[in-house]
């Protein structure tokens, strides 16, 4: 946890403090206040995996995103700012909407925006890199500057399950807590594809929810070889026509996902510090993969290195060139490339 509070600061220093912290925690930004005494304020910051929880509390301000900014950094991230207290006006991509206690909109650090707070506020922001979203710019566009009321069905499954993950965030094991919040991405995919009507067909609540424990349920069971798609559909007493149907809208075949996290997993461990003293083999058994061979042909086809090559360079920091490794792509044969998504207060 990490915690950014001004209350020290002499009053003459806080805007300038501010300024600088929100930048640190965020990305890149403009930061003006709007009274001539500033009140104290607070950033209250957890990191879950990808994902980086940070409760806000401030007094009035304007806060903006330039071209300028962009290309100082911070554009391949994303914040889904969730509205606690006062109100916010959210400007981006040619829309402009306004935040009430209750509801809760996305930015995208990837183009210009500006938030206006005329009020003391309250937040939670979730910061997340666009490489861990996997939707489309097309789906993108449509979350940005869009007012999300938590009292509707969809978000309101999506704002419950974000506040909870905030609000444990501090006792999480990381293991665990990375889990969560790869949950926590797919529930905004979700929401994006139900805002282009693209959501599955039965009752939103109810699929969103069955498909959030099914994703849980398998992260918890990576390592399982023998999970499959009919295990999955009989620990959660749905059909197993059911479960690809839940996966289908999300362009991805159940067994798709399994690979493409097992993959990840196995990315990480072989990156660790420690990795030399493990056999690729034994790393890819640990996931879950039975065939060393099948793994090694699975790595490179997602990643466009071996994983041995991976292992000998101690992963993405040192590797050269321009190999960069998120999850991989959902299409078999085909290294994952950066989705195109970003975030911001």
């Amino acid at each position: 946890m990490s915690v950014l509070d001004t209350a020290e600061v002499p009053s003459a220093d806080r805007a300038e403090y501010w300024h600088e912290a929100v930048s640190h925690t965020f990305i890149p930004l403009d930061v003006a206040l709007l009274e001539s005494a500033p009140a104290p304020a607070t950033i209250t910051s957890h990191r879950l995996g990808a994902l980086q929880v940070s409760l806000v509390q401030a007094g009035p301000q304007r806060v903006e995103r330039s071209a300028g900014l962009i290309a100082r950094g911070g554009e391949d991230h994303l914040t889904l700012a969730l509205q606690h207290r006062g109100t916010a006006r959210l400007a981006q991509d040619h829309r402009q909407v306004e935040l009430r206690p209750g509801t809760f909109a996305v930015s995208d650090a990837g183009r210009p925006f500006a938030k206006e707070l005329p009020d003391p506020f309250v937040f939670t922001a979730f910061h997340w890199p666009r490489s861990a979203v996997g939707i489309s710019e097309k789906d993108l566009r449509v979350l940005t500057a869009t007012a999300f009321d938590t009292a509707d069905g969809t978000a309101r499954l999506v704002a419950a399950y974000l506040e909870c993950l905030s609000r444990s965030a501090g006792s999480l094991e990381p293991h665990l807590a990375s889990r969560l919040a790869t949950t926590a991405v797919d529930l905004l995919a979700v929401l994006a594809h139900e805002r282009r009507g693209r959501s599955v067909p039965e009752a939103p609540e109810v699929a969103l929810a069955t498909l959030a424990r099914v994703k849980d349920h398998i992260l918890r069971h990576l390592g399982d070889p023998e999970l499959s798609p009919e295990r999955i559909a009989a620990a959660h007493h749905v059909s197993v026509r059911y479960l690809h149907k839940l996966f289908r809208f999300e362009g991805v075949t159940v067994a798709r996902w399994i690979q493409r996290h097992r993959l990840d997993m196995c990315r990480r461990d072989l990156a660790r510090p420690t990795a030399g003293r493990a056999t690729v083999a034994a790393v890819a058994g640990r996931w879950g993969f039975v065939s060393a061979s099948h793994f090694s042909r699975a790595f490179r086809a997602a990643y466009g290195v071996s994983p041995r090559e991976w292992q000998a360079r101690g992963g993405a920091g040192r590797t050269r060139g321009t190999v960069r490794l998120p999850l991989p792509a959902d299409k078999p044969g085909k290294a994952a490339r950066p989705s195109g998504f970003g975030v911001a207060v």
